[in-house]
């Protein structure tokens, strides 16, 4: 199983990191978790292009999260020389909003069409919405579904993604709760977006400071992850953005958690292997 971390940013525009979304590849499939901004930009450096994606994961429909969905639709229709239907698994929401980016797509669909003789057909989306359970699998892999806590934002899931008796768990936003628990528990890798509300407080803005409400902390994670006996903590969707040679800061909060095995700081592009 091989993790990306294709973006690692948060809502707040960082020069060198792109919107939240991550690869897994395994079993000969490109799954794909969020579509924040620049999303087709990281998937490319990955060698992937959207017609190659098997599956498009939603943990919920925030902007950050979704922000590039329509450069996903749009690109894959046009790239691809034979129908190809996008497949969207997400939470309940995930099917209203899929159709209303197809009708803000309208007038580029007809423009297309106009100018391509051989594109006669309208890009297509499959959506099935989850909450709990088993959200997708084919052969030995096995997509699991929980509901996570990033209220007033609801419905929100994670997935836990399982193959040869190995698991990569993408939490998505959300603070700990019992669905992120039955998600982490033993895996090999948990990937957690996370803040740091001793920085957030510095900035003299109610707005930024209400971020906190509904992040995991560093140290939160850390004791999410030390709870499920998690191998590999990554730390990702930073907020706010990490200054320079701060990763060592960000990792001795979440050590804070009591959690003692590995802790990645994860930039755009990372990779981890199990």
């Amino acid at each position: 199983m091989k993790l990306t971390l294709l973006g690692t940013g948060s809502p707040i525009p960082a020069a060198d990191r792109a919107g939240s979304a991550n690869l897994v590849q395994v079993g000969g499939h490109h799954l794909l978790f969020d579509c924040g901004r620049g999303v087709l930009m990281r998937l490319a450096a990955a060698g992937v292009f959207p017609g190659f994606l098997t599956q498009l994961f939603l943990t919920h429909l925030h902007s950050d999260h979704i922000t590039d969905f329509n450069d996903v639709v749009t690109t894959r229709w046009a790239m691809s020389p034979v129908e190809n239907p996008l497949p969207v698994i997400g939470p309940p929401g995930t099917e209203q909003f899929a159709q209303h980016t197809i009708e803000m797509l309208r007038d580029d669909i007809g423009y297309r069409i106009a100018h391509h003789a051989d594109l006669n057909w309208q890009p297509g989306v499959v959506v099935a919405e989850v909450l709990d359970g088993i959200a997708w699998e084919s052969g030995d892999v096995r997509v699991i579904a929980a509901p996570t806590d990033h209220r007033p934002v609801a419905p929100t899931v994670g997935y836990r993604v399982e193959h040869g008796g190995k698991t990569i768990v993408l939490a998505g936003d959300t603070v700990p709760c019992a669905g992120l628990d039955q998600l982490v528990k033993g895996a090999d890798v948990y990937v957690q977006t996370v803040v740091r509300p001793d920085l957030v407080q510095m900035v003299p803005s109610p707005r930024f400071h209400d971020v906190c409400d509904y992040h995991s902390s560093c140290e939160q994670a850390g004791t999410t992850a030390a709870r499920g006996a998690v191998g590999t903590l990554v730390l990702t969707h930073q907020v706010p953005p990490p200054q320079p040679g701060s990763d060592r800061e960000w990792i001795d909060q979440a050590r804070g958690g009591g959690f003692d095995g590995e802790i990645v700081f994860a930039n755009d592009l990372t990779v981890v292997e199990i």
